[in-house]
Order: C-alpha cells, then sequence, then structure tokens
C-alpha cells in the first residue's frame, strides 16, 4: 500500500485517479471542495493551494498535481493577469507542492511524482497562447527535475488531449460540439477520465520504474497523425 498525495482529486481527472487507487492504497486528498466519497483509506485537507499553507504528511511515497485551466481567448483579450494567473495554477501550485513535500518524497518507496501538461504546449492551437505558455513550464520543469532528481525521485507528465470533464463542459456542451471534437482527432475520439487515470497508474508504479522526465502525450492522434 503507498501513501498517494493527490492535489486536486475531487473533481475531473484527479478525482478518477483518486477512485482507481483508493482500494489499495492510503489517499491523502488537497482540494477546496471534498471529493464526493468517504472511505477509510482517504484523508481530506479542504484548501486552496494557491493561498494556503499545505498540510505536514509524514509519509508519502507519490505525488500527483492535478490543478489545472482552460482559458481560451485570442491574444488580444488575454490580460497580463490572465498569463499570470494560469501560470500560478499550473506551475507555481506544482512547484509549491514539490517543494513543500520533497523531503518526504525522498524517503518513499519508489517514490514518483505526476504532473500534467497539454496537447497544445506542441500542437499549435489558435487560443491557447495563455495555457499552452504555462503547460509548456510543466514540461521544463518534468525535464529539469527529471535529471536533477534522477537518484532519488522519478517524475513524468501526462499531456491529455480536451478529456470529458466539469472543466471543458463549456467545449463539449451538446452533442453537436462532441461529434465535431471527434472528428478533429485522427481516431476518431478524446478521453474520459478514467483513460488519463490508467496511464497515470501505469506512471506512479513499480511498472514504470525506469521511466523519468519523460511527457507522454495522450492524444488520440491529434498531434502523432496528420491524415
Amino acid at each position: 500500500m503507498k501513501n498517494i498525495v493527490i492535489i486536486g482529486g475531487s473533481k475531473g481527472i484527479g478525482n478518477a485517479i483518486l477512485l482507481q487507487q483508493l482500494e489499495n492504497n492510503y489517499i491523502y486528498n488537497i482540494s477546496r471542495n471534498a471529493p464526493e466519497i468517504s472511505h477509510s483509506n482517504l484523508k481530506h485537507y479542504t484548501l486552496d493551494v494557491m493561498k494556503n499553507s499545505l498540510p505536514e504528511i509524514e509519509n508519502i511515497d507519490t505525488l500527483i498535481y492535478c490543478p489545472g485551466s482552460i482559458n481560451l481567448k485570442p491574444i488580444g483579450s488575454l490580460s497580463i493577469d490572465d498569463f499570470r494567473n494560469d501560470f500560478e495554477i499550473n506551475v507555481i501550485g506544482a512547484v509549491k507542492a514539490i517543494q513543500q513535500y520533497l523531503p518526504v518524497l525522498k524517503k518513499g518507496t519508489n517514490p514518483s511524482i505526476l504532473l500534467f501538461s497539454t496537447v497544445a504546449a506542441k500542437l499549435g492551437m489558435p487560443f491557447h497562447a495563455s495555457i499552452a505558455t504555462a503547460k509548456a513550464g510543466i514540461e521544463g520543469l518534468v525535464k529539469s527535475l527529471g535529471a536533477e532528481l534522477a537518484s532519488t525521485i522519478r517524475i513524468n507528465a501526462i499531456a491529455p488531449t480536451i478529456t470529458e470533464t466539469s472543466l471543458s463542459a463549456g467545449i463539449l456542451r451538446n452533442d453537436r460540439m462532441k461529434e465535431n471534437m471527434k472528428e478533429r482527432h485522427p481516431m476518431k475520439g478524446y478521453l474520459a477520465p478514467n483513460e488519463v487515470a490508467n496511464m497515470a497508474d501505469f506512471l506512479i508504479s513499480e511498472k514504470a520504474k525506469s521511466i523519468s522526465g519523460q511527457i507522454f502525450e495522450m492524444d488520440y492522434g491529434i498531434v502523432t497523425f496528420k491524415i
């Protein structure tokens, strides 16, 4: 049984990971809202990662940072605060969590960190300037820390295409928009949270003990293929 800290495990991808890991591991969830589940293997802390101090946790094997944003605007409509807020949520929050828990993680069993990027960091997409900039920061962080922590802690990131969560509800708000989104992807689909949770399960497991500093695109072909 591993001790897993999930930041942002009450909704979306983070919640899918939490539910998948809960039966066989002890989960510390940190988010503004509590998950809609109670379990003997779950301890929840209600707080805002950007505003509040993170709790002291004595034993950690895995840290997963899930908070993100979808802020799609033309560059002329994006304010400096938009860029700053997206960077704070996606990058500074992750750095804050890593710095807080790094000493404990180093003592863990097969310790690992998992972060999240986006396909928009590699695929030029209109109106993604702010979020793509922030997530590119995440990818740089993974590469740099992968090297720095190579002898002690593995760190990887998943870069999903659009995933059906509350965060993307405005983009997938009706059947027509969902079908159009599927057609945009060469493999004619987009992600469900449990698909991303399955990749997370692999990356934090012993099966991935040789893998660090990598960005894994889950893209339904939108980055990989030109068809």
